[in-house]
């Protein structure tokens, strides 16, 4: 029998990203270092999330979430697994087809000189 958890309210399911103990510079962070965002990829989204519009957070986004509020499920052996209330969620990871970073709105502003003369 498959066994999943599908979160409930506005809130989503998210699998935390592997922790870094090490920076980019090379600094060795020790285990009890604490970060107060974390990264990971949502790996489910309720029904009240997926239905609201307003939200624009969707299945595989990955994500940067505050885990103050998020509770931890003993889903998995290595329990990266969180439930996240949507509020939480404090940024999402785009990008566009050419590889650049993706903003939401009214896409590219049209070349107004083009045909003026």
């Amino acid at each position: 029998m498959d066994e999943s958890v599908e979160p409930l309210g506005m809130r989503v399911l998210i699998r935390k990203d592997e922790s870094r103990h090490t920076t980019r510079g090379g600094i060795v962070l020790p285990d009890k270092a604490e970060i107060p965002t974390i990264t990971g990829r949502v790996v489910e989204v309720s029904l009240q999330v997926e239905r609201d519009a307003d939200v624009p957070i969707a299945k595989y986004d990955r994500v940067i979430f505050h885990p103050k509020n998020s509770i931890p499920v003993d889903f998995e052996s290595d329990n990266l697994l969180y439930v996240v209330p949507i509020e939480d969620v404090v940024a999402v990871f785009r990008r566009d087809e050419s590889g650049q970073p993706r903003r939401r709105g009214k896409g590219t502003p049209s070349d107004e000189s083009e045909g003026d003369a």
